[in-house]
């Protein structure tokens, strides 16, 4: 049986410049934070990040010039509207992007999970997505005739996905009910890298009994990191909660100035750092659950 486990800078070498990086979570929920930490401190460069449901991944490295290209159907911090670094870099024409609503994105991530060139659908017609992404349509060889959206494949070199629990064999359970598109992403992707809050016994797992909490198979994963707190400041409930102090001084950090501040606080001290610096582990995992 194979071992996965892996440190950081296994992770990180796994990595190369221009390479196709999916991010998973929602905005400010279970977003694999220290490894993208990891990447923004690194040398790496030119990345092309599919990133549906962006948040604070997204802005972290658009504020230290990784992004070459992003794919996303919206970028928030949920309580703080919109993130201020992937704000600059947007206005400013930092990097590509490929604009697709949550239908679309969905749909395209589903086939390249399936390992198909492309999925019908109705999402996107009548829009001008249609016509800035390049897409095209095909008709249904059917006798309804139906023009349809061909949603191209979506697939990515590598996925970082950020789970609450793990084994070395790479079977994971997502505890939260926010699984999102992790699975799709899972499957579309070549490589798969997980962190995880805590890393335990695969008889600790209790597959059987929790296998709704298990949304993609062991065998995609490629690489388990273990990172306690390493969600922060986005939340891992039931593990703990979004870090809205911390969220608000990120956001808080678009000017020059309160950047270098911020990132001499919080990236450039490594990951043991941050966690001190960003209130340590009684605070986090004493974090609430959200209220929407």
């Amino acid at each position: 049986m194979l071992d996965k486990r892996i440190d950081i800078e296994g992770f990180l070498d796994g990595l190369a410049d221009g390479m196709t990086l999916g991010i998973g979570g929602w905005a400010t929920r279970r977003k694999p934070m220290a490894l993208v930490r990891a990447i923004a401190r690194s040398k790496l460069k030119d990345l092309t990040l599919v990133a549906p449901y962006g948040g604070p991944d997204v802005g972290l490295l658009a504020a230290t010039g990784k992004i070459r290209k992003l794919v996303f159907a919206f970028v928030s911090l949920d309580h703080f509207p919109l993130d201020p670094h992937f704000r600059a870099g947007r206005q400013s024409g930092a990097f590509a992007v490929r604009e697709l609503d949550e239908g679309l994105a969905q749909w395209s991530l589903r086939a390249g999970a399936m390992r198909l060139p492309f999925l019908p659908t109705r999402v996107g017609l009548g829009t001008d997505i249609v016509a800035e992404a390049g897409m095209k349509t095909v008709r249904s060889p059917y006798d309804d005739g139906e023009e349809l959206l061909a949603a191209p494949a979506l697939r990515v070199d590598t996925a970082i996905l950020h789970v609450h629990r793990a084994d070395r064999l790479g079977n994971t359970l997502v505890l939260s009910p926010d699984p999102f598109f992790d699975e799709l992403l899972a499957r579309a992707a070549d490589r798969v890298i997980v962190s995880t809050e805590q890393l335990v016994e695969t008889a600790a797992l209790d597959l059987a009994a929790n296998a709704r909490f298990n949304p993609f198979e062991r065998s995609v994963v490629s690489g388990v990191v273990e990172a306690p707190l390493g969600a922060h400041p986005t939340g891992a409930w039931p593990d703990y909660g979004i870090d809205l102090g911390h969220l608000k001084t990120y956001a808080g950090s678009a000017a020059p100035e309160a950047w270098a501040d911020y990132r001499a606080r919080f990236l450039d001290v490594g990951e043991a750092g941050y966690l001190e610096a960003a209130g340590g582990d009684a605070h986090i995992r004493a974090l609430p659950a959200a209220v929407y």
